[in-house]
């Protein structure tokens, strides 16, 4: 939510002096003997004549600034909505029918600028002397500092009073700005780019057999009605539940599940009745990506749909053990790290780069107080993690092929409580066969119980989810170096990933 901003009250304008200065004569001494007066006069001690409007009923005048400040010897000046200022009363010597005639009306303002150069409505000496000019610029400054509170719609009183004058058919240099009437943005721009992602997301509601429901998100991966999200987001429904996708524009349709890699933390679902014109997401080449990337991500955070956060890459090949908390499975991931606000129920949304393109699936997120990845309902500190777009991609086209999942492995039991710098080779809890497959890839290199693994791929490697993480971004059949030590003396070998079906 947002506030407009809010300027002080704009101070009310002065007005011109309802009783303007007594003339130079009445200051006088009186001459001797007494003034002659007509023979109509009224006696000397009648009360003034009655005060003459400064203009015509129905008129206004054509000035259309304020009044300066009201010289000392005046009375209060009156407020903007005040009637006009009456006429001063006619001079002692002056008789009430008008004769002889009173001095001529002087406007409120003076000729010449505008700005009070020529007075402000004190009559001339009876010798006709024009009062002497008044130094300084207060006319001048309060005409320009409402003009500044117009400008800045801070004016209040005084900015309806220039309009209510304006109204009455006099001239007015209020300018109002006008408002254009679409506002439209780049299609580069986050706004573009969310607005070109936002139709191609889906909000996921997960409903298991017992009650147990979720929420979480996905994307379209293709046009036959494929969606990619994270296996946890719809584990709970997967035997028996019922499972639904919302698009952005509030319509639902029902899904099922293709296949869904636990290990990896990747499902595809399919629409059973998907809509024409499904528009995929692009898929960008996480292994290209860059530490300072700009990132976007989509989801429906605690249930808020179509929610779009922004950020940076902050890391890459972030090694991850994430848990959904029920299951006691971890899953690894060597992943792209984002200071993009993820919280729970962002799982399985797309993180996007800067052209749009998806480099990864939100799936976990490090929270203050929660000591581990993924786990409870806190929120977002500005650590994030999707997987890479290249690892999900391979799975995903598995999971449609086959419905399995397929990992890359060396065929080895990694001691996931060590603590020493690497990954060590159990030595414990089965035989040497089943602690080092003979047959499998790492057996066949010469690895054996006990020795550590500290690189793969030209990667270090400092623990075992660290190594699990690192082996899981490569395919069956890859070929990759391996350093390990064995009594602190550094061996490489080359191994050749073997493969594993489905989870256990």
């Amino acid at each position: 939510m947002s506030t407009e901003n809010e300027g002080t009250a704009a101070p009310t304008p002065p007005a011109a002096p309802s009783v303007p200065p007594a003339p130079a004569s009445e200051t006088r001494a009186p001459a001797p003997g007494p003034v002659p007066q007509p023979a109509d006069a009224p006696p000397a001690d009648a009360p003034p004549a009655p005060a003459v409007p400064a203009h015509a009923p129905g008129t206004e005048p054509t000035q259309q600034l304020p009044p300066a400040p009201a010289p000392a010897s005046a009375q209060a000046p009156p407020g903007p909505y005040d009637a006009a200022p009456a006429q001063p009363p006619a001079p002692a010597g002056y008789g009430a029918e008008g004769w002889p005639p009173p001095p001529p009306t002087i406007p409120a303002y003076g000729a010449g600028d505008g700005h009070g150069g020529g007075g402000w409505g004190a009559p001339p000496a009876p010798d006709g002397t024009p009062p002497p000019k008044r130094k300084g610029k207060g006319g001048l400054v309060a005409s320009v500092l409402v003009a500044a509170l117009l400008v800045g719609g801070v004016g209040g009183g005084v900015g309806y009073w220039a309009a209510e004058r304006s109204r009455n058919g006099t001239g007015s240099t209020t300018i109002t700005a006008s408002t254009p009437k679409d506002l439209k943005r780049e299609a580069g721009s986050i706004a573009g780019l969310a607005a070109g992602a936002l139709p191609s997301v889906v909000t996921i509601e997960a409903s298991a057999g017992d009650g147990e429901a979720g929420t979480g998100t996905g994307f379209v991966y293709d046009q036959q009605g494929h969606i990619l999200t994270n296996n946890h987001v719809v584990a709970s429904a997967a035997n028996g539940g019922k499972l639904t996708a919302t698009f952005s524009d509030g319509k639902k349709y029902p899904a099922e599940v293709v296949g869904r890699a636990q290990g990896y933390d990747v499902a595809v679902l399919k629409l059973k009745n998907p809509p024409s014109g499904l528009k995929p997401l692009p898929l960008g080449d996480s292994d290209k990506v860059a530490v300072g990337d700009s990132t976007i991500a989509i989801g429906a955070p605690f249930g808020l749909s179509n929610t779009v956060t922004t950020g940076i890459v902050s890391a890459k090949n972030r090694p991850v053990a994430s848990g959904d908390g029920s299951s006691g499975k971890n899953s690894y991931m060597s992943a792209l790290q984002t200071d993009a606000s993820i919280n729970p129920g962002n799982s399985g949304g797309p993180l996007l780069d800067g052209r749009g393109a998806v480099i990864g699936i939100n799936s976990a997120i490090q929270s203050a107080g929660n000591g581990s990845f993924g786990g409870g309902q806190a929120g977002s500190i500005g650590l994030g993690f999707a997987i890479p777009i290249n690892q999900a991609k391979n799975v995903a086209e598995s999971l449609i092929k086959t419905g399995q999942p397929v990992y890359p492995v060396i065929s080895v039991s990694v001691d996931l409580q060590s603590k020493v710098d690497g990954a060590k080779i159990s030595e414990q809890g089965a035989s040497a066969n089943e602690l080092v497959d003979p047959n499998g890839p790492a057996g066949k290199a010469g690895l054996k119980p006990g020795d550590v693994i500290t690189e793969l791929g030209g990667k270090p490697i400092d623990s075992g989810p660290t190594l699990i993480s690192e082996i899981w971004t490569y395919k069956p059949g890859d070929t990759v170096k391996l350093t390990y030590l064995r009594g602190g003396k550094p061996t490489t070998v080359d191994i050749t990933l073997g493969s594993r079906v489905g989870d256990k």
